[in-house]
Parts: C-alpha cells; sequence; structure tokens
C-alpha cells in the first residue's frame, strides 16, 4: 500500500491511499457491503452511480455465509462480487460487541455462536487473517476486544491489554504470512481501544502505534457515548497515530459526525446508517434529513434535494419516492440506497476539495448553515 498526504488545513487532511485494486482519495467514506454486497444495489449499480474506491465487507458473516473458501475459490471478494476495486473487511470484533448474548471471550480469542444455526466457531487472531487472507481483501482488520459503554476501568483495561497482545500475534503472523507468499498485497490495520478514558487511549494508541502495520483504526466509539465524548476523544487519540499511515474512525456516522471528525485528522470513515437510513425513510440531504413518508411530500414534484446531482434527484420526484416507499415497492430501497450513498460520498468528495483549497473552516460553516436555514 501506498500512502500520501497530498494536502492539511489544520488537522484536517486530504491523503491518497493506492492498493492493488484502486487509488483511494481521501476523506473516504466506506459504503457497507457486510455479506458481500451493499443492500440493494448490486457492482453495476456501485460502479455505475457512485463509484466507490472502496467498501467494506464483514470478516463473520462472510465466514458463515458462503464460507470464506467458497470466496477463495471464486476468485476472492473482488471475483465472487465482480467489484474490482478496494475491499475492506473488518475482524469480528464488533460482533463479539453486537452478538454479545451468543459470544464468550477468553485471553486467545472469541468463541461465537452463530446467528443462522447456533453453531459455535472459534476466532483467534491467526484464524481471522486465514479467513481474510482467503477473502483477499485490500486491508485487513485485526481481532480486537471491543467494549459498549459505560464500562467499568476493570474492564477497560482488559480490553486494551487483550487487543494489544492480539496486534502483536496478527502482525507477527502476517509479517510471516507475508515472507512465505501468502497475503502480499494485503493490508493490515491495528485498532485502538479505551473507551472514553485519555489515559487508556494513549496507552493503546502508544502500544499499537510502535509495530508495524499499514494503518491504524479507532474502534470503540459510537457505542453509547455522548457526541462531545466521541469528538474529544478522537482528537485526543489522533496525536498519538502516526501521521504518514492512514487513520480510519471505525462505525461512524451521521454527516455531522463526518465532518467533526475529519477536522480533528480521520481519513476513513464506515457506517450503515446510510443504506439503513434509506431503508427505513430517511433520506439525507444538504440541508438535514427528510422523512419520505410524511404527508407533505404526497404531491411534491421536487427532487429530495435540489442541490444533488445523483441519478435519483436529476429523475424521481419526492412524491413518487414517498409513492414507493408507502407500497413497499423493492425499487425504492434501490432508489434511497443510491441516493444516501450518493450524498455521503459527495460529502467526502467536498471536503477533499475544501482542504485542498485551504478552506476547510469556511465549509464547515457553510455546511451547518445550510442545516440552519431548513
Amino acid at each position: 500500500m501506498q500512502f500520501f498526504i497530498d494536502e492539511t488545513d489544520g488537522n484536517a487532511r486530504a491523503c491518497t491511499i493506492k492498493t492493488a485494486h484502486s487509488t483511494i482519495q481521501t476523506p473516504v467514506f466506506m459504503p457497507v457491503g457486510t455479506v458481500g454486497a451493499v443492500k440493494a444495489l448490486d457492482a453495476t449499480d456501485l460502479n455505475t452511480f457512485l463509484n466507490p474506491q472502496i467498501i467494506l465487507g464483514n470478516t463473520y458473516h462472510l465466514y458463515l455465509r458462503p464460507n470464506d473458501n467458497v470466496v477463495k475459490t471464486m476468485g476472492g471478494l473482488h471475483g465472487f462480487t465482480n467489484f474490482k476495486k478496494s475491499f475492506l473487511t473488518d475482524s469480528g470484533g464488533f460482533q463479539a460487541f453486537s452478538l454479545s448474548d451468543n459470544v464468550k471471550i477468553d485471553e486467545n480469542g472469541i468463541t461465537f455462536r452463530s446467528h443462522i444455526d447456533g453453531s459455535k466457531h472459534y476466532f483467534t487472531p491467526q484464524k481471522v487473517i486465514d479467513i481474510q487472507n482467503n477473502l483477499n481483501s485490500d486491508i485487513m482488520m485485526i481481532l480486537d476486544d471491543l467494549v459498549a459503554l459505560p464500562a467499568s476501568q476493570e474492564r477497560i483495561k482488559a480490553s486494551i491489554e487483550r487487543t494489544t497482545r492480539w496486534a502483536a500475534e496478527s502482525i507477527d503472523y502476517h509479517r510471516a504470512n507475508q515472507k512465505r507468499g501468502v497475503g502480499v498485497e494485503q493490508n493490515i490495520f491495528a485498532i485502538i481501544q479505551g473507551g472514553t478514558d485519555k489515559a487508556f487511549r494513549e496507552k493503546s494508541a502508544k502500544e499499537l502505534c510502535a509495530m508495524d502495520f499499514d494503518g491504524f483504526a479507532i474502534g470503540g466509539l459510537s457505542v453509547g457515548e455522548l457526541n462531545e465524548e466521541m469528538y474529544d476523544t478522537v482528537e485526543w487519540t489522533t496525536q498519538f497515530m502516526p501521521k504518514d499511515k492512514p487513520r480510519y474512525l471505525m462505525g461512524v456516522g451521521t454527516p455531522e459526525d463526518l465532518v467533526e471528525n475529519v477536522s480533528r485528522g480521520i481519513d476513513m470513515f464506515d457506517c450503515v446508517m446510510p443504506t439503513r437510513n434509506a431503508r427505513n425513510g430517511t433520506l439525507f440531504t444538504s440541508f438535514g434529513k427528510v422523512t419520505i413518508k410524511a404527508k407533505q411530500y404526497e404531491i411534491d414534484s421536487l427532487p429530495i434535494d435540489p442541490d444533488c446531482n445523483c441519478m435519483v434527484c436529476q429523475n424521481y420526484s419526492r412524491s413518487y419516492l414517498r409513492h414507493l416507499f408507502r407500497s413497499r415497492e423493492i425499487t425504492y430501497f434501490r432508489l434511497a440506497t443510491i441516493h444516501n450513498l450518493y450524498y455521503y460520498l459527495d460529502l467526502m468528495k467536498q471536503m477533499r476539495e475544501a482542504i485542498l483549497e485551504n478552506r476547510f473552516e469556511s465549509f464547515k460553516t457553510e455546511f451547518y448553515a445550510k442545516r440552519e436555514q431548513k
């Protein structure tokens, strides 16, 4: 992986990441394709209407179904899905958090009980790398121990100690694999934990960033803490992260979260919010959120967002989208998802342009001003 810083504006960064499959310009939002597909879309939709350079797949889900060996046999994620650009795969650490009733964590790994058939599976740091080698993702995340907030000091301390130990096992295993020709073009990121405790975040960041990872993520946020606590934690943590490697904030978030965290030095984001909210009738616009089922849109010839250049806004009215949603027409899910993802991806492009032109603060002011005019 090659990484370049193209420009900075305050703490905000415009960077370029080159993997074996694509050139990624940051700040970047990665659409979530948990099981190898962005919900309601296929690779043709992605390439024709959205053109993301990287999407996210989930190791846990793809391991259970169809199984990572099936994906490997079918040419890895790129061959299996026909999305030829970059993939980042999560490690399963978030599933240990989100499926906590079916999970048991010990010092060596995580035991999952499948949400599909109840079968038991054991993830170790090494096994997670093996699965992601089969998936052939461009960026692999290490197994980490994520905790919900609020949490006790003892639980957070155990989380960062376990995450650091698993990180050391992961990087050693991955580099050894590469020496024998496995995962040569794959990159590996560590995940900084520590809740909202500054001392724990500093400790986790310093320990992990001393290791030979290709990039670093901040995990364990947007899991119950206040927004300001998240922003403060990100601002505190980034000072301990290398300037010459990508910085990824996992599972975040709203358009406001993206703007705030880009201003704090984050390069990469992912979140299910634009796709999930689309399916539930909430559409993102430059002036805020639109609840498309609302009566006021029954007879409304305007596009979702008059300032948006997406395929949906160029062709369909709010009235039509409302009708499709209320009819539970499958077409709605596709169109709404295209619009919301276009909005997110375009927001990142606007921020990149503002950073390159050293006007990020004025962009941020205008971003919030539009929302106040609604």
